[in-house]
């Protein structure tokens, strides 16, 4: 059994580190493109007159890049938390309390894929004012964030069974390498 267990870990962590390969350029070029919308709303406003879709683009592509965003730093772990209470507890004791936080996590990451969903559905007959886009696009990345951020959850979970508690760092503590600084 342990071994399946390993074998299950080692496919999870590579999924991970592929989903993590793919949200970090859409990220950068979410970036890149806000910043070049807004480079165009500055320059429209001062030397013509302005575009009118500049601000509701850099709002939407804001929306998206900080709940990506959000999913790149779960994954790393980045997330703000307090562990000197649980570091300092003994290891089996410590790994029930980051079990259960993960799957604190993994509850609320549920909730918020079902709620974000909802509100997707609430606001799909309301338009943007300048594009006329369905706001189901803008407000889709709540389910889809809450969904990478709960795979990442169940990731960890599964980390935590077959490793142990020292290998492990808690709660979003993810296996995908840092970038360079």
């Amino acid at each position: 059994m342990p071994n399946r267990l390993q074998s299950l870990l080692t496919r999870l962590q590579r999924l991970e580190r592929v989903l993590d390969a793919v949200i970090q350029p859409v990220v950068f070029a979410g970036m890149a493109a806000l910043i070049g919308v807004i480079t165009l709303q500055i320059v429209s406003r001062v030397f013509f007159s302005a575009v009118g879709w500049t601000e509701e683009v850099a709002r939407f592509l804001l929306v998206w890049i900080t709940f990506l965003g959000a999913t790149l730093a779960f994954q790393r772990g980045r997330h703000i938390a307090v562990t000197f209470v649980v570091e300092a507890l003994p290891g089996r004791l410590q790994q029930l309390l980051r079990l259960a936080a993960v799957l604190v996590v993994l509850g609320f990451m549920i909730a918020l894929i079902v709620i974000g969903h909802r509100y997707m559905q609430v606001q799909s007959f309301q338009k943007s004012a300048s594009l006329r886009l369905s706001m189901t696009y803008v407000y889709a990345i709540i389910p889809i964030s809450a969904a990478i951020m709960a795979w990442y959850a169940l990731v960890d979970l599964v980390e935590l069974i077959v490793q142990g508690p020292d290998t492990a760092a808690g709660v979003g503590s993810g296996t995908a390498e840092e970038p360079p600084p």
